[in-house]
């Protein structure tokens, strides 16, 4: 089921942003970050959201003060977050632990968790007012790591909304803190899994020794399809249900009836996306897969309780007549093959290449990145109204970015809710495309390609 925007509108009451500081002294420190955390693809913040329902059992508790009370207890265990980023030679960025806190809004929202709709997905109506950028806060350097903005339901429920500065965590890492202060708010005094900083273990090589190829850091010239030079960029999400994607596993030739749920679903949104793009035929398209390390190798090269960023990302690259023309299989078999370098040599030529080329972006031109959060947990975190309905990114962050979040609809299936960005002329045709995939009808494939040379 494809989201359409959302005419509802309705009131916010926030009252002053606050700073959450630790609730006991912790150490003024600087700590540095890995070479992995401090790349340019992560200097940004990326929203979340989370709902949850009235619980009766908790008559007479308020989210907002039961969370803000957590929040301060957890920081002593996750005090870097309480600190400001600052950079340094080379662009090394480092935590300055200084205490200052997080960034807390509390608010109340005139309306009600059933007008949100069923399923619950992106993108939500009046996010601006639900997760609210605090003037001078979103900066990288020397601005708060962290706002969090509880917003009460007239209907009992709440909104738990969060910004994050994607250097120090990623989504299993964010997880792990935000668990950790629904731990607190149920009532633990220290989190049941220990934070652990040492972020030298993805540092690079002492010299950098890259010894690997990265497509992901590839410089492309002369492209023209990043869909980030289009004005008018919408935002929309589809709702993937049982059924779908036992649909898409049919377009898949025997020999791959293997393959993962992740591997088709990324295979199918890669081909749909390219061809609503229009590209000219032999534009170069990418797909990076955001794979994390966590209990990847053994013995692990992750401490548990580690929060950094512990992903790779691992691309393949087609041109968009490729795409367009050929079997399913083919995306399919390059993005097996792109997961399949998911090696610890890999992780480390990758933090070497940060260091000698001055820690770069990402292949912007003709890339699409998709990030599996199914198994990252975010929708089990639980202050004491018990899980969240939804839970997961708020929208498609960076814009040419989708992210796989687990999702429960009202006839008990659970489905994915995949969040994406394109340009306004483009949203109609991706559509057509996947509804001719789950039909069992590939639109655009073999001869009759609609591709076209495009000045897009």
């Amino acid at each position: 089921m494809a989201s359409s925007p959302s005419s509802l509108v309705f009131k916010v009451h926030r009252r002053e942003p606050e700073l959450i500081k630790p609730a006991k002294p912790t150490p003024r420190e600087f700590k540095l970050l890995s070479d992995i955390d401090d790349q340019e693809g992560l200097r940004f913040h990326i929203p979340l959201i989370h709902f949850y329902r009235h619980n009766p059992s908790m008559h007479g508790k308020d989210p907002v003060k039961v969370i803000r009370e957590a929040i301060a207890k957890t920081l002593v265990f996750y005090y870097p977050f309480a600190g400001r980023l600052r950079e340094g030679h080379n662009r090394k960025l480092m935590v300055e632990c200084t205490g200052e806190g997080i960034l807390f809004i509390e608010a109340d929202a005139d309306v009600t968790l059933e007008q949100f709709g069923d399923p619950l997905q992106p993108p939500f109506p009046c996010l601006e007012e639900l997760l609210f950028d605090v003037p001078g806060s979103s900066g990288v350097l020397n601005c708060p790591l962290l706002l969090i903005q509880v917003s009460r339901l007239k209907c009992g429920g709440f909104l738990f909304a969060l910004r994050l500065n994607h250097t120090m965590s990623d989504g299993p890492g964010l997880e792990q803190f935000m668990a950790a202060v629904g731990e607190m708010a149920r009532g633990a005094n220290a989190p049941s899994v220990p934070p652990v900083w040492e972020r030298h273990v993805l540092n690079a090589t002492d010299p950098p020794r890259v010894t690997c190829r990265h497509l992901a850091y590839e410089e492309v010239a002369g492209s023209t399809s990043s869909i980030l030079t289009h004005d008018h960029l919408v935002h929309r999400s589809f709702f993937f249900s049982p059924s779908d994607i036992t649909a898409l596993r049919r377009l898949v030739p025997p020999h791959l009836s293997h393959c993962s749920t992740f591997e088709i679903l990324t295979a199918c949104l890669w081909i749909c996306r390219t061809i609503a793009l229009q590209p000219h035929p032999n534009e170069e398209m990418r797909i990076i897969c955001l794979v994390n390390a966590s209990g990847k190798f053994n013995p692990p090269l992750l401490p548990r309780g580690y929060y950094g960023n512990g992903f790779l990302l691992l691309a393949a690259v087609a041109t968009a007549g490729e795409l367009s023309r050929k079997p399913i299989g083919y995306a399919l078999e390059l993005v097996r093959k792109a997961k399949a370098d998911m090696t610890e040599e890999y992780m480390r030529s990758t933090a070497s290449l940060m260091v000698s080329k001055g820690r770069p972006l990402f292949t912007v031109p003709g890339t699409y990145i998709v990030s599996d959060l199914r198994h990252v947990g975010f929708e089990k975190v639980d202050f004491g109204w018990g899980n969240a309905i939804y839970g997961g990114t708020a929208k498609a962050a960076p814009e040419l970015a989708s992210f796989y979040i687990p999702f429960t609809n009202k006839k008990g299936e659970d489905g994915i809710v995949v969040p994406f960005c394109l340009p306004s002329p483009a949203v109609e045709r991706f559509y057509k495309e996947l509804e001719g995939m789950l039909k069992g009808q590939l639109v655009s494939g073999g001869s009759n390609s609609k591709l076209i040379a495009s000045s897009l």
